[in-house]
């Protein structure tokens, strides 16, 4: 498969092109997939939990629990990658950073063996900074949920 596949209005995007959209690189690449990518709108990011991730060393040992911090730096990459792709070349070489974090809720944790599904939507766009709103789903059950503010800029 391409690294990104058409699908009607919606797209989908691969870790091959989320590594093209996003500076990260491992350990702290928090997506191995995007879907349902409507641009300039809307996307899902696809985080796959697992027992080898470094954090779970200590966070906790005897009860492994993936990091709410964690959590908002997915919200935070699919939304990046969402912008980028939406900007397409007028993107290239530039960098989307966090600006501000609103009403972050955690509701149930996030442990080794779930799937996370991030669901970002876009609320506003004034020049180059967006206002997404986002709520992160393991078997469609919220587990945590934010507003942010991120602003793309030059390298």
């Amino acid at each position: 498969m391409d690294s990104v596949e058409e699908l009607g209005e919606q797209r989908e995007v691969n870790i091959d092109r989320i590594l093209e959209l996003l500076p990260h690189r491992y350990p702290f690449l928090m997506i191995d997939r995007m879907v349902n990518i409507i641009p300039g709108e809307s996307a899902v990011g696809i985080k796959n939990v697992t027992a080898n991730e470094p954090w779970f060393q200590g966070h906790f040992p005897s009860k492994p629990i993936f990091p709410g911090v964690l959590i908002i730096e997915a919200m935070a990459q699919t939304s990046a990658a969402l912008v980028v792709d939406t900007l397409g070349s007028s993107s290239e070489g530039k960098l989307v950073y966090f600006m501000s974090i609103e009403n972050a809720r955690f509701r149930k944790p996030v442990i080794p063996g779930d799937q996370l599904q991030i669901h970002v939507s876009k609320h506003s766009c004034r020049g180059n900074v967006w206002k997404f709103n986002s709520e992160a789903k393991v078997n469609e059950t919220v587990v945590a949920e934010a507003k942010y503010t991120a602003m793309i800029m030059d390298n």
